[in-house]
Formats: structure tokens, C-alpha cells, sequence
């Protein structure tokens, strides 16, 4: 006999759709399964204590399932309350996003990464397409790939593999089953571990990364990576080591000079935070801006539940991207990348199908909901 562990907990509670749970978690605005997690994490982490002084004393090495498991464990406090609130988040299906408060905002978001993907994916080879061509056969890394929601957006490229890698165990699993059920035309192997803190070949099989890829992409999670300039380093590093000179890193981050213009706007200097009702940030502390560290808590509608998320500055971002031979080229606010892409032929009839605009041209989204949009940035580097 053994302990259930949390994962498998998890795991099961992935597939449990218990109204009467639902009814009593939006009567008490609270998640009715916060105390038993509580009591499972003190009992694991004691049993880990006692596993590890036992191997210890033993002098055994540690097998390499054991360094997968621990890749999660290791993680400091904030990466842990990132996994908890990601993996207690329910897959709801499509109709049930449908029914989203923000899903003009979803869909919007939606369109930035096609855009993104579309005008920089790296493939192996090039294929006619009309009086154009287009890039074909490429590998993707999905560092923060979550439940696999961009899966059918790397589609369009028609790749040949992707590997994915996030520190939420149960998002990966559903990562997987998205994976099957869709019927990908290419390869998918995913992970779970976080990966701003414990090198790819840790845990990803070398057969995998030795390829190289062409593609790397990190979607509304690098941030969390600028906890400090240590778990920053070995973003990079992971994202650089194996992609190809050529290839392109593509991501989408909070705006640092937004944060800052929106935080100071109020003319308050005590003032800590911003929003609307639609999102809210809410600052650690105002008296500094360091480059590391710089600490907010993040509320966003339907998505995001006071998590912890970190500043990050793009001119320390691209200092450090050098560092490792990789080269900006390209960096717009989600404003911009809206006004450049309406304005492109085949960008601007993908918004209308994605239904961002409807077919006179006005934008789905509410003037508080645009707020919330263009907080952010997109950006791509090139390897070098």
C-alpha cells in the first residue's frame, strides 16, 4: 500500500464535475479543497524529509524518475502557488469557454499568438503556397504550454514535432489527452516540471532536444520567471541552448512601461495598485523599481486568481537574451500588433473569423476589457 499523492488527486479531481462542490465553492467564494491540500502537503513533505535522510544515509543515487518528480518540489514558494492555481483550474471544454466573461479578451489573445506564429515560425524546409511560400517541418519547444491551447495554432505550419513542458502536472495531462483527441498531424512529448528553474535535460530525453528546434515559444508565462536574475538565467538558457542559429524564440509578456505609466497615472505616490473590473494589480511595494524581484499580485476575470508575477524589463531582458546569442527583432504592445495586423491582409481576415471584430470591423472587446488586453506586449528574438 502506498499514499495517494497529490498529483493523482488531482489527476482525479481533473475529471470530477461535482455540481453540488460548484454551488458551495460560489455560495462561499472559496475552493472547497484548500484545507485537505494543506494537510496532503504537510504529510508529503514529511515523507519526502524522511525519504531523502534515508537515501542519504544509505549513499544511494537518486534514480532518474526520482529527479523528474523532484523537479516540481524544489521550486520555491511562489512557483508552487503558480502550480496550485493552474492545476486547480477545470478544463471546461469549448462550450463552457464560450461562456467565459472574457471571451472577446480569449479570443483576442487567441489572434496575437496566430499572428505571432504566423509571421515568425521557423520550419526545415519551404513549400509553395500560391505566389508565396511557407515554412514547413519545423520543431517546437513549448516552454509554459499549459493545456496544449495553442496545439492547433502550430497546425498551420504543419511542424513535424513539439515537446511541452509546464509546471502544472495536470495541465500537462490534459495537454496530452488534446493532443490524442485532435489527432495532431505531428509528434507530441510533454513534461511536467518547471523549467525557470531546472535545466531541460533534467528531464527531457536527450533524443529530444539533440534535433535542435526551430521554434521556441513562452505565451503569457515568462514573467514568472523574473522572480530573480538566477531563475531568469536558466529561462534563457533552456530556451537558447537547443534552438537552432535561425530559429526564433516567440512570447508574449506584461508590458513593464504600461505597469509603470498605469501605476503612476493615479498621481498617488502610496498608491499600490490599478484595474479595473476585468483585472487588477496590486504591487508588493512602490518605493523601488528593481530589475529582479519587482513583486505584483495579478487578478484577472475567469482566468487568473491573485497569482504572484514579477515586472520584467525589457532593455535587462534583451541584455541578458544577448548573453546567450539571441537577438530582438521584433517588440510591439498588443495595441500596436492590433492597429499593424488590422491593417494586413490576411491578419486582418483572421480577426473576423476568430470573431475579435465582427464584419463591420468593431472590436469585440469593451473599452475596460481593452485595458486589460494591452497590458501586454509580444515580442521574437532570433538566434544568432
Amino acid at each position: 500500500m502506498r499514499p495517494i499523492g497529490i498529483e493523482e488527486i488531482d489527476r482525479k479531481r481533473a475529471r470530477c464535475r461535482n455540481p453540488l462542490r460548484r454551488e458551495w465553492e460560489q455560495l462561499h467564494q472559496a475552493d472547497s479543497r484548500e484545507a485537505l491540500d494543506e494537510i496532503l502537503r504537510a504529510f508529503h513533505m514529511e515523507l519526502a524529509g524522511q525519504n531523502g535522510s534515508a537515501s542519504a544515509s544509505n549513499g544511494e543515487q537518486p534514480k532518474p524518475s526520482d529527479v523528474k518528480k523532484r523537479a516540481i518540489g524544489d521550486t520555491l514558494e511562489d512557483a508552487e502557488e503558480v502550480a496550485d492555481h493552474y492545476n486547480k483550474r477545470r478544463e471546461v471544454g469549448i462550450h463552457g469557454r464560450e461562456e467565459s466573461p472574457i471571451i472577446a479578451l480569449r479570443k483576442f489573445n487567441n489572434w496575437i499568438k496566430s499572428v505571432l506564429v504566423g509571421t515568425f515560425a521557423r520550419g526545415r524546409y519551404d513549400e509553395p503556397q500560391g505566389p508565396r511560400y511557407r515554412t514547413r517541418g519545423g520543431r517546437i519547444l513549448d516552454l509554459g504550454c499549459g493545456k496544449g491551447g495553442d496545439l492547433k495554432k502550430w497546425d498551420k505550419v504543419s511542424p513535424s514535432a513539439l515537446v511541452g513542458a509546464d509546471i502544472a502536472s495536470v495541465s500537462i495531462e490534459q495537454a496530452i489527452t488534446r493532443h490524442k483527441e485532435n489527432r495532431q498531424r505531428y509528434s507530441g512529448d510533454f513534461f511536467a516540471f518547471d523549467c525557470f528553474s531546472t535545466p531541460l535535460t533534467e528531464v527531457i530525453p536527450r533524443e529530444l532536444l539533440e534535433p535542435m528546434f526551430d521554434n521556441v515559444t513562452l505565451q503569457f508565462c515568462m514573467h514568472y520567471a523574473w522572480e530573480s536574475v538566477e531563475k531568469a538565467r536558466m529561462m534563457l538558457d533552456n530556451v537558447a541552448r537547443y534552438l537552432r542559429r535561425g530559429g526564433v524564440f516567440i512570447g508574449t509578456i506584461p508590458d513593464s512601461r504600461v505597469l509603470r505609466d498605469r501605476l503612476t497615472a493615479g498621481g498617488n505616490p502610496d498608491d499600490r495598485s490599478f484595474g479595473n473590473r476585468y483585472y487588477k494589480v496590486v504591487f508588493d511595494q512602490v518605493d523601488t523599481w528593481p530589475a529582479f524581484g519587482n513583486r505584483y499580485t495579478f487578478f484577472l476575470e475567469d482566468a487568473v486568481e491573485n497569482v504572484p508575477e514579477y515586472v520584467v524589463d525589457f532593455d535587462v531582458f534583451e541584455d541578458l537574451a544577448m548573453e546567450v546569442g539571441l537577438r530582438c527583432i521584433y517588440r510591439r504592445n498588443f495595441a500596436e500588433m492590433y492597429e499593424e495586423g488590422s491593417r494586413h491582409e490576411e491578419h486582418g481576415k483572421l480577426l473576423e473569423r476568430m470573431k475579435v471584430v465582427d464584419r463591420y470591423g468593431s472590436l469585440a472587446l469593451d473599452e475596460e476589457m481593452w485595458q486589460a488586453a494591452t497590458l501586454y506586449l509580444g515580442f521574437a528574438f532570433e538566434k544568432m
